[in-house]
């Protein structure tokens, strides 16, 4: 469901290739080749969280630029994922006025 709101928050006009993972794990194979130069990270996922795959991107040098979307909103985890290198957190469920003024403040679309 939460992929769903995603897809329809992004902009049409947004010419990018989009793929989801089932769980952290495969969402960091996927940023390890090279497809996930923007990555929506949820905090809750089976395998490995949110937290542990900022952490492996940030222990490994990859490249990408990370919006954690989560309905965690208490100030501890918004802090924590800011720390381990996202760039901004939205809660769920998606506002999509919320995420095209991240994406047009990063200069993303």
């Amino acid at each position: 469901m939460a992929r769903k709101q995603l897809r329809k928050a992004l902009p049409a006009s947004w010419e990018v290739d989009v793929s989801f993972a089932t769980n952290g794990r495969e969402g960091l194979q996927a940023i390890r080749e090279g497809r996930g130069e923007v990555v929506f990270l949820d905090l809750t996922m089976p395998e490995m969280d949110g937290y542990e795959v900022l952490q492996k991107i940030r222990e490994e040098g990859l490249k990408c630029f990370v919006i954690v979307i989560s309905a965690d909103i208490q100030p501890e985890a918004h802090t924590r994922v800011m720390k381990e290198g996202a760039a901004a957190f939205i809660k769920k469920p998606i506002n999509g006025e919320k995420l095209m003024e991240v994406l047009r403040g990063y200069g993303l679309i």
